[in-house]
């Protein structure tokens, strides 16, 4: 998860944490997909 909070890129920062607010248990695969830009199912 660390890797995801100091990529370089900081949209996909961006995206990682505001996925991460939506959550009530963080689930690691969900946010790197997240940050990735790819839609949650």
């Amino acid at each position: 998860m660390a890797e995801l909070f100091s990529d370089p890129d900081p949209e996909r920062r961006r995206r990682a944490a505001e996925a991460m607010l939506q959550m009530r248990k963080l689930d690691v695969e969900v946010l790197r997909r997240a940050a990735d830009g790819v839609p949650a199912a």
